[in-house]
């Protein structure tokens, strides 16, 4: 009889081998022998996700994660569950219930529909927490919540919560090493006391409606300059919908009180025929000597073209964005601005590898003008892509 090398394996070495696994095909593995009838039942390590079913049957997916906690033998010290169609919160309680009674040290939860999923209150009480992930969820923990005592990594995204909740849950977790938070509703400020923190990501959204004062007032600072002076360490921005023309409002000044030196990817909603807003950005290029990725899409108005643009461009010539590599410009159309101000990124990128322009619809002759102008980079490459 042949020798079962892979039978005879260390445990652990087994144990790494179907952590690699889906859990669909590590069960599957049951059936090999008496050996390994129990070895994926002993698994420490359980992630649900898409993988483990090859239909869009729901109940499949339910009744696969019922059979492995119901058959599983031992301590749980990682459960993730990922999955893209609703599921039924009811169960996602009985198996939170069943994981606090098992010392759950990296508990990931990622409801990606339906209502914010309210985390029961029994999760609180997962004292062995090492590692916290929740994506659309509520909190209200009980009264008696004291924190988590373990935790060392939390990471919250599109979380609706209470300031407080927020206070107590980072203020109480006294081992906090690393905090991600992003999109959390109910918090109106930011408090962190977390002595050992050591890594913080905090994404902000800020929306406009566009029912702002919009006049332009001479002598008034420019919400540009206000809005940065307290962001001076930003690294990545996205500025969307009316924020441009909101930052546009007031004078610009020569330069900003201090460069934004660690902005490395910035994305814009630029209105092309609106002077202050061209020169908005280009006064953001100018004060950001790291930026590396750039990405414009150019919204459509009817506004009449400002000859001044092309005047400013000029006056821009001698802004080097010597970090610049890769550029995005989606939605254009092919007016003047947008020209020039193509060109000006091309002869002022001197390391540019990529720029790829996709026009709001079919024009010849944008990609001969494009393939006309001068490149400050000799390894740029231009890509064209159809609407």
């Amino acid at each position: 009889m042949a020798l079962d090398r892979i039978s005879n394996l260390p445990s652990n070495v087994v144990e790494n081998i179907l952590s690699r696994l889906s859990i669909k095909e590590a069960v599957r593995t049951s059936v090999l022998s008496s050996n390994w009838r129990y070895k994926t039942a002993m698994l420490p390590h359980l992630v649900f996700d898409d993988r483990c079913y090859s239909n869009k049957n729901l109940t499949t997916f339910e009744n696969i994660v019922n059979q492995v906690l119901l058959l599983h033998i031992g301590p749980i010290s990682t459960f993730k569950l990922s999955h893209r169609d609703h599921l039924a919160t009811s169960d996602i309680d009985r198996w939170i219930l069943h994981l606090s009674r098992n010392s759950i040290k990296d508990l990931i939860l990622d409801i990606w529909k339906g209502d914010p999923y309210k985390v029961p209150s029994c999760l609180f009480s997962c004292q062995d927490l090492v590692h916290l992930e929740l994506y659309n969820c509520l909190l209200k923990p009980p009264s008696t919540f004291k924190g988590f005592k373990s935790l060392k990594s939390l990471d919250i995204r599109l979380i609706t919560l209470a300031p407080d909740v927020f206070d107590k849950m980072i203020v109480c977790s006294p081992l906090l090493e690393k905090l991600t938070v992003v999109y959390i509703d109910g918090l109106t400020r930011l408090k962190i006391g977390a002595p050992n923190l050591q890594y913080l990501k905090v994404n902000v959204s800020i929306a406009l409606d566009g029912s702002y004062d919009q006049r332009l007032v001479p002598g008034i600072c420019s919400n540009l300059v206000k809005f940065f002076v307290h962001l001076p360490h930003i690294r990545r921005l996205k500025i969307k919908s009316f924020f441009l023309q909101y930052l546009a409002i007031g004078d610009l000044p020569e330069k900003f009180p201090e460069p934004l030196l660690s902005l490395n990817y910035l994305s814009l909603i630029i209105r092309f025929k609106h002077l202050k807003e061209l020169l908005t950005a280009l006064f953001l290029l100018r004060n950001s000597p790291s930026l590396k990725v750039l990405s414009i899409l150019a919204e459509e108005d009817q506004a009449v073209l400002v000859e001044e643009a092309k005047y400013s461009l000029d006056d821009n010539e001698n802004c080097q964005l010597t970090q610049l590599r890769i550029v995005t410009i989606i939605g254009v159309s092919g007016v003047e601005t947008e020209l020039d101000f193509t060109r000006f990124l091309l002869s002022n990128a001197p390391v540019l590898k990529r720029m790829t322009v996709k026009p709001a619809s079919v024009n010849g002759e944008l990609v001969k003008k494009l393939l006309r102008f001068r490149r400050a980079s000799a390894f740029a490459e231009i890509i064209y892509m159809d609407p």
